[in-house]
């Protein structure tokens, strides 16, 4: 099971009006990638992704992010991401373990959250890798 991760940097972000949480005027992404988050980790261009090939293309793929609100409460949803490993190991033979989501609008590709799957991981060809929101990605009051 992976475990679910907020940026420290991502409330900052938020505040500094930097990435857009409310609505679907955003588009944000989801990305594989092969190095542990750290702290200060703030944009896209921290991170290093899985190469981009056999059906994973650099810079990850939309979520269709929205968020609404009810009373004092946001409530964010996105739909399902699924990569599938084409013609080799998805991204070269690279292993991932890690997943990010960032505002893909965002001058700067701010990150929100990331997953740890706890363990390096392979697609292999014909293979699919899922990552699932669920009926709610995230809420907020």
């Amino acid at each position: 099971m992976a475990t679910y991760n907020k940026y420290d940097t991502a409330i900052e972000s938020l505040c500094n009006k930097l990435l857009d949480a409310f609505g679907a005027t955003d588009s944000w992404k989801a990305v594989i990638h092969t190095d542990a988050p750290l702290t200060g980790d703030a944009v896209l261009t921290d991170l290093i992704e899985i190469g981009n090939s056999n059906g994973y293309t650099s810079g990850g793929l939309d979520i269709t992010f929205n968020s609404t609100r009810t009373t004092n409460v946001v409530t964010a949803t996105a739909t399902d991401v699924v990569w599938t490993a084409v013609t080799g190991n998805l991204g070269t033979s690279t292993t991932g373990r890690y997943v990010s989501v960032y505002d893909f609008t965002s001058a700067a590709k701010n990150l929100w959250c990331n997953w740890d799957y706890g363990a390096t991981f392979t697609v292999a060809v014909g293979e699919t890798f899922t990552l699932d929101f669920g009926a709610t990605f995230w809420t907020m009051s």
